[in-house]
């Protein structure tokens, strides 16, 4: 690969990494409740971390690295979901919420 090729796609796997990270940022402080805020953590986060972790890869490709690289998004992936849901369900039952945001409360006949 040349050496601008590799530049060019440095570059823009750090700034969609950085992009998605900024988003997450701006939702967590934008957004009007948990719920809301809790999507916005987790998402734009994963995909953000899995561009720079992918950026990482590319420049530094050996088998540690890349394992290292594989093991970090997989093990990001499995709990950020798992803790929002229980972020989320604790917010639920402690009242932390706005009801009016919800269009199916599924919990509450529970």
């Amino acid at each position: 690969m040349s050496a601008v090729l590799h530049d060019v796609l440095t570059a823009i796997l750090v700034l969609a990494g950085a992009t998605m990270c900024l988003a997450a940022g701006i939702g967590l402080i934008r957004f009007p409740d948990v719920l809301s805020r809790l999507h916005a953590a987790t998402k734009p986060q994963i995909f953000g971390l899995l561009a720079v972790t992918a950026d990482v890869a590319i420049n530094n490709f050996s088998v540690g690295t890349v394992t290292l690289v594989v093991a970090i998004v997989v093990f990001q992936a499995l709990t950020a979901p798992m803790a929002a849901h229980l972020v989320g369900r604790a917010a639920y039952e402690t009242e932390h919420l706005r009801p009016d945001l919800l269009i199916v409360d599924e919990l509450k006949n529970r």
